[in-house]
């Protein structure tokens, strides 16, 4: 296997590949488009040569603010061809985001997706006099009419077609180094303001190096849905470890319409988040609670079969016995191919999870069902992958076992520090920030503590700096309450309250879907949700459901109160990251007086 520096990766793939597809993409009319590998490396070649031809220089920092396009991936590959530098910025970034991410990295050239992005970036640009030039994906986006310096993508990628702009970016391209910087990746900034996460050509091609070592159970008749969005470290690593494989990559456009994309890609990978899967398992749990007679019985006899099979037998290395193997086999060509054949996921390999905690509940479910979560850690400043599960041999309860190359150990206050070659370069020009995050010896502070087994595998506690601390002395680990909650299949989301507070108490936003159709059916009489989440007996029957939900909890550990909001968290009102991890600084401000009310006795 060739392991090459990001500029020259689709160049080489496509001498190999040639006509077969290495993107697909919708139409403004959303229908599905191949593009093969040598029109890839044609459309980045031309990309290429227009940013030579308007100046874009070696170890320029060049911006992206887009959802998932082609041309995305376009511009990312031919920024790395002229050894310039791509910072990716979320797509839901707020003009003030925006701002302080050009303003640190120097951005003079601006890559943006639709008029929204458009609409923020052309604000920010009237305040900052270093961004030159906007670049815009999306043809339909409409100008401000004093606007007399955006491109449009279609035009600008003409502006190269000469020989002296070709002749630059050939002869950056020979100049290409695995030591050059490809990225600086912004953190969303939970905690104090945002830092750039510097990560390498080399990081990336280690990253390549290491998940070939671990994913052994990759064909190359692979189809990856890239969903996340591409500025997440997740996708974006991924994606890359995709086309370095030479597999197809879907693009996912727009995240709302994924419930339809999925069925018609029908991909055999796809890196998610928890949420995700949370959501596919209360739709398929509610199906199972909701049947009756034999139709439930062989729902639960399946979750059982392939619990077996799955977990028990195959993953533990050993032959099932005849009887299970045969009413498996049954269960995956009826009930578990049905279940995924409405999601989309029945030419399903397997699943690559991380980005946030999944619960060992969800986990072993969808194992049981026939679908092959690979479970992971990671961070931004690792170039994604820490540990994740190996093909068999994986433990639930654990984020897998330390991938190859990478070293791990447990620090002050049960820190897991890592080191390797996937580790950043650093924080872009912030050195004291360099000073506190790695070690004497060189491992990164990764902030999260964990356990490390005797196998090498990852078992994840907590976020050092989410830990809460009650005022009866007690130490609160917050996320592993969150987790657990969340999967009762009337919450959507959950903010757990307990730093330097008497007991554990919590900010609940339900699942209005399924709440409103209880409410129907007990005749629970409302006319707005904050007249339905006020009612007595919703509050208490959510209450009594969270009950069962934390019966393992130690009794200072179990939520005591609750509130329900009318609302969820979202990016736009500053509750949730880019990454959809909850801001808790903000979480508490805004919500002071319905938290003071929760202990006013």
């Amino acid at each position: 296997m060739e392991y090459l520096h990001l500029g020259e990766l689709v160049h080489k793939q496509a001498l190999k590949l040639k006509h077969k597809t290495a993107l697909k993409y919708q139409s403004p009319q959303g229908e599905w488009i191949d593009m093969s590998w040598e029109k890839l490396s044609s459309q980045i070649m031309r990309t290429a040569q227009a940013m030579a031809e308007i100046g874009v220089q070696p170890y320029e920092n060049i911006g992206i603010y887009s959802q998932n396009m082609d041309k995305y991936l376009i511009a990312d590959f031919a920024a790395y061809a002229n050894k310039a530098v791509m910072v990716p910025m979320y797509a839901t970034s707020s003009p003030m985001q925006l701002n302080y991410i050009l303003n640190d990295a120097k951005i003079r050239f601006l890559f943006v997706g639709e008029q929204f992005q458009y609409n923020n970036a052309y604000k920010v640009q009237q305040e900052l006099p270093l961004l030159e030039k906007l670049i815009i994906f999306d043809p339909q986006v409409v100008l401000n009419p004093e606007d007399k310096t955006s491109l449009y993508f279609d035009h600008f990628i003409t502006m190269g077609e000469n020989s002296e702009s070709l002749a630059l970016v050939n002869s950056r391209i020979k100049l290409l180094n695995q030591n050059d910087l490809a990225n600086i990746i912004y953190t969303s900034g939970t905690t104090g303001e945002p830092k750039g996460v510097m990560i390498t050509h080399a990081n990336y091609i280690k990253a390549c190096y290491i998940h070939d070592i671990r994913l052994t159970q990759l064909t190359d008749k692979e189809t990856s849905m890239c969903f996340l969005p591409l500025t997440h470290i997740f996708e974006k690593a991924w994606t890359y470890y995709c086309l370095h494989r030479g597999f197809v990559v879907a693009i996912n456009r727009d995240p709302n319409e994924i419930r339809k994309t999925l069925p018609q890609v029908r991909p055999t990978l796809m890196s998610n988040v928890p949420r995700f899967w949370e959501k596919v398992y209360d739709g398929v749990k509610e199906r199972i609670d909701t049947a009756s007679g034999v139709i439930k019985w062989l729902f639960d006899d399946a979750v059982k079969t392939g619990r077996r099979h799955n977990l028990e037998f195959v993953n533990m290395g050993k032959k099932a016995p005849l009887g299970n193997r045969i009413k498996f086999f049954l269960y995956r060509h009826s009930i578990y191919h049905m279940i995924k054949r409405v999601v989309g996921i029945d030419r399903g390999n397997f699943f690559p999870v991380a980005g946030a905690p999944l619960s060992d509940t969800i986990n072993e479910f969808m194992q049981s069902i026939d679908v092959h979560l690979i479970y992971g850690y990671g961070l931004t400043e690792t170039t994604a992958t820490v540990s994740c599960f190996p093909a068999s041999g994986f433990k639930i309860g654990t984020v897998g076992k330390v991938m190859p190359d990478v070293e791990v150990k447990i620090g002050e206050n049960n820190e897991i520090l890592v080191k390797g070659e996937t580790v950043m370069a650093g924080y872009y020009q912030k050195p004291e920030a360099n000073k506190e995050v790695f070690t004497e010896d060189g491992f990164f502070r990764t902030g999260d503590a964990g356990i490390l087994t005797e196998d090498n595998e990852i078992i994840l506690t907590e976020r050092i700096k989410d830990l809460y601390k009650t005022s009866n002395g007690k130490y609160i680990a917050p996320q592993m309450i969150e987790t657990r909650i969340s999967e009762d299949k009337y919450i959507e989301q959950v903010a757990v309250i307990a730093d330097e507070r008497k007991f554990v108490s919590a900010l609940i936003v339900p699942n209005f879907e399924t709440l409103t159709q209880y409410a129907e059916k007990q005749q629970i009489v409302y006319e707005t949700r904050e007249e339905l989440v006020n009612d007595p007996h919703i509050h208490n029957m959510i209450f009594g459901r969270i009950e069962l939900l934390q019966a393992q909890f130690t009794t200072y550990e179990k939520v005591k109160k609750i509130t329900l909001l009318p609302k969820p968290f979202s990016v736009e009102s500053g509750e949730l990251t880019n990454t959809l991890k909850l801001r808790r600084k903000v979480i508490l401000e805004k919500y002071a007086n319905a938290i003071d009310k929760m202990y006013s006795f």
